[in-house]
């Protein structure tokens, strides 16, 4: 993490002290903590201090990202989302996705189960997590999370209890979302576009394919990027406000041009491992299929319109 991260780290949770070593040491003994995955004994004795107040430190740093968490994670405005739009364009190779607002994705997070139903969080891995669903934009940002589903649960039953999904609150309208194939491809309640299933039927269903997994693949990025940034703590056993805050600094470290490539194959959701439950929860929701949505920007991909052009499919709406 950078100088510039750093201070503007420190300057969001400056408050009220009763010590007298100041926010900064606070927030560079978390940060030691949380990129290191290392016990308080140790990092006690790295920074001189008491193992009961290494323990406070860091948990009082970790309680005020919280109280912060919705100044880094947020959907955008509606002035925002034609950048979005373009950025989607570009990582697509095609002005057929401008009108996309976000792809998602679900990733898997090491945990320790709890006794009872340790069986609830064992995932098709074969280890124990939760989950945690993310909406990203074009620089990898992430807008909307939803933590703590059981590992078990698959991609498409964690997206029906979300509430930007309940409430219809993202993405706009005229706009979509991209998902993997565990995703259900929807028009209704929220527009969000998946991939043909394979094998294509056709060499236009096979060019759609190809753009929106360019376009798609950046929220498998930005996982790959968190669990990179922050790998020590990744690989623990980790708990719900632990997630919370590595995802605050992510978007954090983003907004200060903090860019970390990610090192190897994210191993993140179910990516295309579609088993049929998305469509049986379409249907207990009797919501829209968008077959015919994808149909049309698939042909739109084929077509290769001028950059400029909106396609009017995505235009149209009927929310209820």
């Amino acid at each position: 993490m950078y100088r510039p991260t750093l201070d503007s780290l420190v300057h969001r949770l400056q408050g009220p002290v009763n010590h007298g070593w100041g926010k900064a040491f606070e927030v560079l003994v978390f940060l030691f903590w949380l990129a290191c995955g290392t016990s308080y004994r140790v990092v006690s004795e790295a920074f001189d201090i008491p193992r009961t107040t290494c323990h406070d430190v860091v948990h009082r740093v970790s309680k005020g990202i919280q109280q912060i968490f919705r100044q880094q994670i947020h959907f955008p405005s509606r002035d925002e989302l034609p950048e979005i739009g373009a950025g989607f364009q570009q990582l697509a190779g095609s002005p057929a996705f401008g009108n996309v607002a976000g792809a998602i994705d679900g990733c898997h997070v090491r945990i320790v189960p709890p006794g009872a139903f340790a069986s609830d969080y064992f995932n098709r891995k074969l280890f124990h997590s939760i989950q945690f669903q993310a909406i990203c934009d074009h620089k990898g940002r992430f807008l909307d999370v939803h933590v703590g589903f059981p590992g078990s649960v698959h991609d498409a039953r964690v997206l029906k209890s979300s509430p930007f999904f309940v409430h219809q609150l993202y993405p706009p309208p005229g706009w979509c979302l991209l998902g993997d194939g565990g995703y259900p491809c929807l028009a209704q309640p929220i527009r969000l576009l998946t991939p043909y299933r394979e094998p294509v039927r056709n060499t236009v269903q096979g060019r759609y394919n190809a753009k929106m997994s360019r376009a798609r693949c950046v929220v498998e990025r930005a996982f790959g990027v968190l669990k990179t940034r922050w790998r020590s703590i990744f690989l623990k056993a980790l708990e719900v406000k632990v997630i919370i805050d590595c995802l605050f600094l992510h978007n954090l470290c983003i907004g200060t041009g903090d860019i970390l490539e990610p090192e190897g194959e994210d191993d993140n959701g179910d990516g295309d491992d579609d088993n049929g439950d998305g469509d049986e929860v379409a249907q207990e929701c009797q919501q829209q299929s968008g077959d015919t949505l994808r149909d049309r920007l698939a042909a739109a991909v084929s077509a290769a319109p001028a950059p400029e052009l909106r396609i009017p499919v995505l235009l149209e709406h009927d929310y209820c």
